[in-house]
């Protein structure tokens, strides 16, 4: 299955030269859908110009996104050098405390596809 998102430009770059592995979202009902084998094609925003593809590898959920951030390297983030609440105050300028509470994390592990 094909799953469809937008993604900013400075992350859709780092996905393609192969330094971000790991994508944040919440764990809302569309991403509920999503299983390990399926491909991710993300739309490049605000330009919606390019899109690039790829292999979901690995999904973890986790309540809070300062879990996943204890969790998982920054460096599968491409944000080597990053605090934990430079971490988390990023993500909250994308998501709010109260989407992260209704709905959790996710952390979907990927690998870019060369078309």
């Amino acid at each position: 299955m094909i799953h469809k998102m937008e993604l900013y430009g400075e992350y859709f770059q780092s996905i393609i030269e192969g330094k971000k592995k790991v994508e944040v979202r919440l764990n809302d009902e569309r991403r509920r859908e999503i299983k390990v084998g399926d491909m991710i094609e993300f739309i490049k925003v605000p330009q919606q110009d390019e899109t690039l593809k790829v292999h979901v590898t690995g999904i973890r959920k986790y309540d809070t996104f300062k879990e996943m951030y204890e969790d998982i390297p920054f460096k599968d983030f491409d944000c080597e050098g990053w605090t934990l609440n430079e971490m988390i105050d990023g993500t909250y300028e994308i998501y709010t405390p109260e989407q992260e509470k209704e709905w959790g994390t996710l952390a979907i592990t990927i690998s870019f596809i060369l078309n």
